[in-house]
């Protein structure tokens, strides 16, 4: 049996009311607040364990006893909010046509381009690292688990959430390449036999 509720309903449970709040506001602020940080454990403690250590019933004993060991926080989280609001209405304002089309164009186009060709992205970078050739795996080599080879190494490219060993064949499982997905670019990470492997066949080369 599944019964579906929602975050209204358990409030009126509550007896707590829910804000107003105009259209689009609550997503600004969402937003503002991810980008200043304002609610992080170190600006308002770690609400898990706050509340762990909290014994009585109601919001008010709730409020109390938490602003009795947080007293400026809720003043420091707003003020981080309001300041980071400040810096989108300066955002907002040089936003034009011009720069909406580009950012557009490069989602649609470039990144989508740049998922497409990523594994071979990989591949090159690591192909530059070690001095080695790569090339991506042809059509039957896929269906083996094999995304592309570095200096003759078969190797396949997996998320570093994915636990692809199990799935995979037995002569490449040690040679499974895993990366994470940054802001600022992918983490790549590389077992410590392939990358043995490889110097080898660099050294060879060489």
């Amino acid at each position: 049996m599944e019964i579906k509720t929602k975050n209204e309903e358990i409030r009126a449970l509550l007896g707590i009311g829910s804000p107003e709040f105009p259209k689009y506001v609550t997503q600004i602020l969402n937003l503002a607040n991810q980008n200043a940080q304002a609610t992080r454990p170190k600006v308002v403690g770690q609400m898990s364990e706050l509340i762990k250590g909290f014994n009585g019933k109601t919001l008010a004993e709730w409020e109390n006893w938490y602003l009795e060991r947080y007293p400026e926080a809720i003043d420091r989280a707003t003020e981080k909010i309001l300041n980071m609001i400040e810096n989108f209405k300066e955002a907002i304002g040089k936003i034009d046509e011009d720069m909406v089309r580009r950012w557009v164009w490069d989602l649609v186009i470039v990144k989508t381009f740049l998922g497409l060709r990523f594994q071979e992205a990989v591949l090159r970078k690591l192909s530059e690292e070690f001095g080695l050739d790569y090339r991506l795996a042809s059509p039957e080599e896929e269906k083996k688990g094999i995304d592309g080879y570095i200096g003759g190494v078969p190797v396949s490219l997996k998320p570093r959430s994915y636990d692809s060993r199990k799935l995979l064949p037995e002569k490449i499982e040690d040679y499974v390449i895993y990366y994470e997905k940054k802001k600022d670019g992918p983490r790549i990470f590389i077992p410590e036999d392939l990358e043995s492997l490889l110097k080898r066949g660099k050294d060879n080369k060489e």
